[in-house]
């Protein structure tokens, strides 16, 4: 009676682990096919909405494979230079265009682009190459009006990756901007994954985006803009950054978090004295 019950009980535990891994290769296969929703949180708009009501701000349409891209010009009667950035994975180009006096101010055009989906993009990402080409047009789209002037390659968040992407790629061409500011930048999404969900393996991620491989292969100055308080990605993203190139400049927000980091007026003045030095 003791053998027959020992063998109910392997046989209901191999049962009870056989579920838990069919359970578990199921939430793996949705992870892998759904990411895109899980890394991205797009808010349209409405193609007939001005994105601000500024005057000096022009809005543009870059056509790319199978989509058209949303894109804002701030432009100044005879700027320095550009700065061109990328965004976050949430919202849409609204979001970046509420605080654009420290540009003018500092006498630079800015050029932000929204990724597909999002505002008035239109289509989807489908892969981490398709978003980097896509930054990669609407860079190539604009860059022969900036000729000759200072070039600043810029990104908050998710945009990090795809800045130090950029950044990298002008340098092997010959052409690299002369500066690459990084806010609140994660050494790779990959990484940042297995810290936040450390019990999905590394590669099932379809967007590793390694930001510290790019990083390494800068050629021009690099500043790091991150809050000592930020509960997504943790500062020790930017030191790790930091010193895989230690030129670069990293500037601690005390009591900045993740969302609210561009409200501080430390924030502000980084940037500002960034681009006073160019």
């Amino acid at each position: 009676m003791k053998r027959e019950s020992h063998h109910a009980y392997a046989l209901f535990s191999l049962g009870l682990l056989a579920a838990a891994g069919a359970a578990w290769t199921a939430a793996i296969g949705w992870l892998w096919f759904r990411q895109e929703h899980l890394l991205f949180e797009p808010v349209p708009l409405p193609g007939g909405e001005r994105l601000v009501p500024d005057e000096d701000v022009h809005e543009h349409t870059v056509q790319v494979p199978g989509a058209a891209l949303s894109v804002a010009q701030l432009r100044r009667p005879a700027p320095r230079g550009v700065v061109f950035f990328l965004h976050g994975n949430s919202g849409n180009l609204r979001d970046c265009l509420v605080d654009l006096d420290a540009f003018r101010e500092a006498n630079f055009d800015l050029v932000a682009m929204d990724y597909r989906g999002y505002g008035k993009s239109s289509g989807h990402i489908a892969s981490e190459e398709q978003l980097r080409a896509d930054v990669r047009a609407v860079w190539n789209h604009f860059a022969g009006q900036y000729t000759g002037q200072r070039i600043v390659i810029a990104g908050q968040s998710l945009g990090t990756g795809l800045a130090a992407g950029l950044s990298a790629e002008l340098g092997t061409a010959g052409q690299p901007p002369h500066l690459t500011l990084l806010v609140s930048a994660y050494s790779s999404m990959r990484a940042l994954g297995e810290e936040l969900y450390p019990w999905v393996p590394g590669r099932v991620l379809r967007y590793p985006l390694h930001t510290v491989e790019h990083v390494g292969k800068l050629q021009g100055p690099l500043v790091l803009i991150h809050g000592d308080c930020d509960e997504l990605i943790g500062i020790h993203h930017s030191r790790a950054l930091a010193t895989a190139l230690p030129t670069a400049q990293l500037h601690c927000l005390e009591g900045a978090g993740h969302g609210d980091v561009h409200r501080h007026p430390s924030f502000r003045k980084a940037v500002a004295g960034a681009l006073a030095c160019l």
